[in-house]
């Protein structure tokens, strides 16, 4: 089948179309893709962040694992929380206070 110059410019014309759709899709879908890891990524870069700020807040928790950290965590709130009610005695006590 032999077509002529305007039906072969058509089929050309056609072919450049549907290439043009199917890359401007396919671009379309990876940039989505590349939006949803990035988007999936900064969450966990939040929590590295404040996991680094609790280890420089709690002694001796550099070697840590997350568990490790959380307990070691609770342990020194424990401990802070005792030292507040020793430090609030030893004011009523010296500043003779009955209250």
């Amino acid at each position: 089948m032999v077509l002529g110059n305007e039906e072969m410019s058509r089929a050309r014309r056609l072919r450049m179309t549907r290439n043009i759709v199917r890359s401007r899709r396919t671009r379309r879908v990876l940039m989505k893709r590349r939006t949803c890891l990035e988007g999936s990524r900064r969450p966990e870069r939040a929590i590295e962040g404040r996991v680094r700020t609790l280890k420089s807040l709690i002694p001796n928790s550099e070697g840590m694992g997350l568990d490790g950290l959380f307990r070691e965590t609770a342990d020194y709130i424990l401990s802070l929380q005792m030292r507040v009610r020793v430090m609030q005695i030893m004011v009523k006590v010296l500043t003779g206070s009955d209250e």
